[in-house]
């Protein structure tokens, strides 16, 4: 047992003293803080309740369930659980009931320092499964476009156009043209200065190299462009990519882009057509992104993930990842079973 697991100590009738939760095992409750080992409730209807993010004790755990029950969640079940061995412990408690807790369940890890998540049908990191990320500020940590627009000196036009198209404000395709017209007249050289530096998103490429390791198919389904998609393929370990394609003539951006947009219908497309192509079963299939065009591809999927998402999007995703590393995807798939 690990030294962090060593302070989550709560009291178990089958035991006369306090003993120390053993992790990946069930424990039913019984009367607030009594605690017996169980079965896990996989085969049943209900919702799991992941909190995770910082190192608990068991004045955490305690916190939890009191507010679980001051915001009508009856839990009858948890189990503490490790992704990976050097991953802080997380929490996950069971509730029966079936009603929509995204949001309380967020506020109330929030409260106790953590994030949280409500899952019905978590996917599994030990069956194989698909990841289909977005690229810009979900994989990297920049607005490819915006940063073009940087280095051409009119960042403020595009960036104004980015902000309405990512909050909904505006139709994806209709920002795209507008946005990519105003880049005209740009040189490769700019480009690829930023293709060379493409700023990681935390934990991503650990995340990517956890879900390999697990059998795991990767892809990027991106509104930015195959220039820097390309680029993340040998680093993330990625099957596919996905993005629009910039015209260039006499080593200059033309101000268009060719072939089919990569909007977010075609981004769920992208999704299904994998999960097809890799036999594996919708359940398993997880997308990630932050901006309004992912909404689609993260109905689609068996669990859609907001990463530092827009308000719009943490509100109807699955699950969200509001701070720090995206290795945290990983205490949503690996819920003891």
């Amino acid at each position: 047992m690990s030294k962090s697991l060593a302070s989550i100590q709560l009291r178990a009738t089958a035991e006369p003293a306090q003993q120390c939760l053993t992790v990946a095992n069930w424990y039913h409750i019984e009367n607030d803080d009594q605690l017996r080992p169980g079965s896990s409730p996989l085969s049943e209807d209900g919702q799991y309740l992941c909190f995770f993010g910082a190192e608990l004790s068991s004045a955490n755990v305690l916190e939890i369930l009191r507010l679980c029950q001051q915001a009508d969640i009856e839990v009858t079940r948890l189990a503490l659980y490790q992704p990976t061995a050097t991953m802080t412990p997380g929490l996950v408690v069971y509730t029966h009931s079936t009603r929509d807790v995204r949001a309380p369940i967020r506020a109330l890890a929030a409260q106790c320092g953590l994030q949280g998540a409500a899952i019905s049908q978590p996917p599994s990191l030990l069956k194989p499964g698909l990841l289909v990320m977005d690229m810009d500020s979900t994989a990297i940590t920049i607005e490819c476009i915006d940063e073009i627009a940087r280095l051409a000196g009119v960042y403020d036009e595009v960036a104004a156009v980015t902000a309405q198209a990512m909050a909904g404000q505006l139709a994806f395709n209709d920002s795209l043209y507008q946005r990519v017209a105003k880049l005209s007249g740009v040189e490769l050289p700019l480009i690829q200065q930023l293709k060379d530096n493409l700023p990681l998103m935390e934990g991503v490429a650990q995340l990517c190299a956890v879900l390999k390791a697990h059998h795991w198919h990767l892809a990027i389904a991106s509104g930015g462009f195959t220039w820097f998609a390309e680029a993340l393929k040998a680093p993330l370990q990625l099957d596919a990519v996905f993005a629009n394609t910039l015209e260039i003539a006499d080593d200059k951006l033309t101000g268009k882009v060719l072939g089919e947009v990569v909007d977010g219908s075609k981004k769920a497309e992208v999704l299904k057509s994998l999960a097809e192509k890799f036999g594996i079963a919708p359940k398993q299939t997880v997308a990630m992104g932050d901006g309004a065009n992912d909404l689609i591809m993260m109905a689609a999927a068996g669990l859609g993930v907001a990463v530092h998402g827009k308000p719009k999007v943490v509100e109807q995703a699955d699950a969200a990842i509001t701070q720090g590393s995206l290795t945290q995807l990983l205490y949503l798939l690996s819920v003891p079973v």
